[in-house]
């Protein structure tokens, strides 16, 4: 079992930027696609952005894209989420999530793809 740390949340103005970040507890990232999703109040988990384990090939969902990024550090054994011109809707618990994979190039955008999740970090954008 992989346990997925995630940082970064908080409470920030609609317009500002945050910026999560995503580890593994005693394991390294390498050879695991990473996705991030997030739950809002009274909605169902949605995807938000993937990135290959090869860190070239990257997925948004259309409600952040030119907004968000996603990039990953392999020095640091660190996955990121990059939040840029938050929106008040973008407020939810955003959770960081794994999958070993041996296909270096693929990402995947399916929660039920993914084989281990973190615990969620709390994302407010208050207008």
């Amino acid at each position: 079992q992989v346990q997925l740390v995630e940082s970064g949340g908080g409470l920030v103005q609609a317009g500002g930027s945050l910026r999560l970040s995503c580890e593994p507890a005693r394991r390294t990232f390498s050879r695991y696609a990473v996705g991030w999703f997030r739950q809002g109040p009274g909605k169902e988990r949605e995807f938000v952005a993937a990135i290959s384990w090869s860190g070239t090939s990257t997925s948004f969902a259309d409600s952040v894209k030119g907004r968000f990024t996603i990039s990953r550090d392999v020095t640091k054994n660190t996955v990121y989420l990059q939040m840029d011109s938050l929106k008040p809707e973008d407020t939810a618990v955003y959770y960081c999530t794994g999958k070993l994979t041996p296909y270096s190039g693929a990402f995947y955008s399916t929660a039920d793809e993914y084989d281990f999740w973190g615990q969620g970090t709390q994302v407010t954008v208050s207008s």
